[in-house]
C-alpha cells in the first residue's frame, strides 16, 4: 500500500464490514436483483494497477454494491461512478465516499439496464448471473471502451478477451467488442 488515500479506503471498508459482522451479517448478502459480495480491497487496487486504470477517463462499476471499487477507481480516473439497485448498499458508498471527501466518484440508486455506459471507457463487472441474462445484449450494444470482468465465473460469450492475469488467485480478465 503506497496511497495514503487507499489506506483510508481500505480501513473503511473493514470498519463496515466489522460492523456487519458484529450485528450477525456477512459481508455479503442477496438484493432485489442479484447478489452482493464485498471485493478484497488489495486484488482490486493490483489488478488496477497491472491493468494501468490510469490511461482510462471515465468508470463505471456496474453492481456498485457498498461502493468500494468505485472509490479505489476514482485514484486512477479521473471520473469514476457506480450503478446499483439496493438502497442500503448505495447509501453506504455515499457515506463513505463523503467521509473520505472523494469529489470524483458518483453513486447512481437505479438498475443498470436503465443507465446509459456508452460514455464511459471503463466498465468493472465482477459477475453474480449468467452474461447471456442480459448483461451482455447491454454491453455489445453500449460499451465504447474496455471491460474488466473480475473472478473465473459467467464470462462473456461475444466479447473479445485481450488479457487475463491471476491477482491472488482471483482471475481478472480485460474484454473490448
Amino acid at each position: 500500500m503506497n496511497n495514503p488515500l487507499f489506506a483510508q479506503i481500505k480501513k473503511e471498508y473493514d470498519k463496515f464490514y466489522l460492523e456487519l459482522l458484529r450485528n450477525g451479517k456477512l459481508p455479503m448478502f442477496s438484493t432485489s436483483k442479484g447478489f452482493w459480495n464485498a471485493s478484497i480491497s488489495d486484488e482490486i487496487y493490483e489488478a488496477f494497477k497491472t491493468i494501468g486504470l490510469q490511461k482510462f477517463k471515465n468508470f463505471l462499476d456496474i453492481g456498485s454494491g457498498d461502493g468500494k471499487v468505485v472509490l479505489i477507481a476514482s485514484l486512477f480516473c479521473n471520473n469514476a461512478e457506480g450503478v446499483e439497485i439496493d438502497v442500503f448498499l448505495h447509501n453506504r458508498a455515499k457515506e463513505i465516499k463523503a467521509k473520505l471527501g472523494v469529489g470524483n466518484a458518483v453513486f447512481h440508486n437505479k438498475d443498470f439496464f436503465a443507465h446509459n455506459i456508452s460514455k464511459h471507457d471503463a466498465i468493472f463487472l465482477a459477475p453474480d448471473a449468467p452474461l447471456e441474462r442480459g448483461i451482455e445484449d447491454k454491453l455489445l450494444r453500449e460499451m465504447k471502451g474496455k471491460l474488466i470482468h473480475y473472478g473465473h465465473h459467467f464470462h462473456p460469450r461475444f466479447l473479445k478477451k485481450e488479457d487475463a492475469f491471476l491477482v491472488n488467485g482471483t482471475l481478472v480478465s480485460l474484454y473490448a467488442k
